[in-house]
């Protein structure tokens, strides 16, 4: 069946129909049953080597912790945290306790001591497990009275468990998971949030089977070939990165978790994945890492004119006529140049990029795909599984999300803001009948973005409801698009958009103290660290342009008329970014009051942009 509309509602019908007792280890277990010698996964060794890891085995690994889960006492319905880095340990115990029915509450390695209190005390699990012992003891001063063990991966927690279960039966471990049904309680995932304290989103397993099929619906080319090899860094208690996790183990491709992006050029060059899923900041540090690895002078030069050529290539593929005969030649020259080497340190197996968590730079995209990438962008909330609509292989358009996910439908507020209703729309808030009532409207979720859709069905995100500045003037203004154009500059690390109920636009900026030097270099400065860098005037003079470039594509009400340095640096850390790397402007309003207000009082600190 096809996408049907009617009263201004987008439905797209989910082809496969979902089993009474199919949950998400099902995918496991007939994973081994289909093809069980055939890898799917591969653990990283001491000496960076990878090490595959067949279905059975895996399934065997993950049958023998359920085992000592079962041991301990836990059953259907109890709860348990993980607080880890992404690892293969993260995965195999995921996977035992959802076999059971035990349902995981993870807990992000950045939270705080409060954050873990509050978790501990509303999911109230029983067993938490951590990656190392500094966690662990961060666990044990914070966790609510419910914990009654703190295990580490470091110290074994995986090889504990499977000891403690060595006398459960297979009859008793058969029977545990036979009691499991698709629509009990898979996971309680707090989000992060960029206002208050987490809420628990309660997602079943249906919510994970029937999205997981309605994503190979839409992507087959990825979700089901057996050549896709996928390398996974985000954190593993993101919706996302978990969700994309089980849609491989469902298919008939191998992936590997990596904690961090520290090594990932060597990760690349070793595992050498066909696709790779990332948050827009990290395709801005590659981009603005290629740029500073040029050089100065001519090879700068060069970097620029071959990325404008690729940048030029993918837009025209958004127009009817498609690439001249003079892109395409410019595009092979660049390639065999310059581009090449870019591509080629992502791998040699690199296709696709899918690029999720936050708005994309369409420029940035665009280089990416002139490289020769397939770049899919994909939208959805905690709320939603993970996607709820992703790009289309050959239905590319630079700046949309995609097409909804077969399974679920959506519809337009008369405010623009999307309402969903289907598959992926989760349970509701744990233990919060207040927040869920407050979330819903005559049935359809309030996903609180601001959209559009293409005569194409294409959805494009145009920013946050709450995020929306109305100028003094009575000017709607969605600060997203301002500031993810700005962003792809080099020096730049954040930059925050500001003016709600002020009579124009301003914008505060931090610099990127990783890739300064480099440009300081490039332009041939001396080095200075990021509170001496602000004032000089090639550095001034260098934001200005940018900005300027950026005020050109929007009104003039919309436009940046001034600018000014803070001396900060937005981190997960911090608590200025959430987990998936969503800024929380009510922190940075609230804690840059001070020079917010220097924009608009006549502050010498300010830059005006003329």
């Amino acid at each position: 069946m096809g996408l049907f509309k009617k009263e201004k509602i987008w439905e797209i019908p989910l082809k496969q129909e979902a089993k009474p007792h199919e949950t998400l280890y099902t995918f496991l277990s007939d994973r081994a049953e289909r093809t069980p010698n055939a890898p799917v996964l591969e653990r990283r060794t001491s000496v960076g080597s990878w090490r595959e890891i067949s279905a059975k085995d895996l399934q065997i690994e993950v049958d023998d912790v359920a085992r000592g889960l079962l041991q301990m006492g836990l059953s259907k319905g109890d709860r348990i945290s993980i607080m880890a880095a992404t690892c293969t340990e993260w995965t195999v115990l995921d996977l035992a306790a959802l076999s059971l029915g035990i349902i995981v509450a993870p807990i992000y390695e950045s939270d705080s001591s409060l954050q873990i209190e509050w978790i501990t005390n509303d999911a109230l699990p029983s067993l938490v497990i951590t990656d190392n012992n500094t966690r662990l003891e961060l666990v044990k001063a914070s966790a609510g009275p419910s914990v009654k063990e703190i295990l580490s991966f470091d110290n074994g927690a995986i090889r504990l468990l499977q000891s403690r279960g060595l006398q459960v039966s297979d009859e008793k471990l058969k029977a545990a998971q036979a009691k499991v049904d698709i629509d009990d309680v898979a996971t309680i995932i707090y989000t992060s949030g960029t206002t208050g304290l987490p809420k628990g989103v309660t997602l079943t397993h249906r919510n994970f089977v029937e999205t997981i099929y309605g994503a190979q619906e839409a992507v087959p080319n990825i979700c089901l070939s057996n050549e896709t090899r996928f390398l996974l860094f985000l954190p593993l208690a993101h919706v996302l990165a978990r969700f994309v996790q089980f849609l491989i183990l469902a298919g008939n491709g191998v992936f590997a978790n990596v904690s961090n992006t520290k090594n990932l050029l060597g990760d690349l060059k070793t595992f050498q994945p066909s696709i790779l899923l990332l948050v827009p900041r990290v395709l801005e540090k590659i981009y603005n890492a290629s740029e500073a690895k040029a050089g100065k002078g001519i090879k700068r030069k060069l970097f620029r004119w071959a990325a404008n050529a690729a940048i030029s290539y993918s837009r025209a593929l958004d127009t009817r006529r498609g690439p001249s005969f003079r892109q395409k030649r410019r595009l092979k020259l660049a390639n065999r140049l310059v581009l090449h080497k870019i591509k080629a340190a992502l791998g040699p197996k690199m296709r696709y990029i899918v690029s999720g968590g936050a708005p994309l730079s369409p420029t940035l995209g665009h280089f990416f795909r002139g490289l020769g990438l397939d770049l899919l962008e994909g939208y959805g909330l905690s709320e939603t599984t993970g996607p709820l609509s992703i790009t289309r292989l050959g239905k590319e358009k630079m700046g949309s999300v995609g097409n909804l996910i077969p399974g679920n439908r959506i519809k337009l507020s008369s405010e623009g803001e999307v309402l969903v209703q289907g598959a992926a729309v989760f349970a509701g808030y744990y233990n919060n009948p207040q927040a869920t009532a407050e979330a819903f409207e005559d049935g359809w979720f309030r996903t609180g973005d601001i959209a559009k859709i293409d005569k194409k069905d294409r959805l494009y995100i145009t920013g946050r409801a709450k995020d929306l500045i109305v100028t003094a003037g009575g000017k709607n203004v969605a600060p997203v698009a301002l500031e993810e154009s700005l962003v792809t500059h080099p020096l730049i690390s954040h930059v925050v958009v500001v003016g709600d109920q002020q009579p124009y636009i301003s914008a505060i900026v931090t610099l990127d103290a990783e890739m300064l030097p480099t440009w300081l270099k490039n332009h041939g400065l001396p080095p200075m660290d990021p509170a001496r860098s602000k004032a000089h005037p090639k550095v001034i003079e260098s934001i200005l342009a940018a900005i300027k470039r950026v005020n050109k594509t929007v009104s003039k009400a919309e436009s940046i008329r001034r600018f000014r340095f803070i001396d900060a640096e937005f981190t997960v850390e911090n608590g200025y970014l959430t987990p998936s790397m969503k800024l929380k402007r009510a922190k940075v309003s609230t804690d840059f009051a001070v020079e917010i207000a220097s924009l608009y009082d006549g502050s010498d600190n300010s830059i005006s942009v003329k």
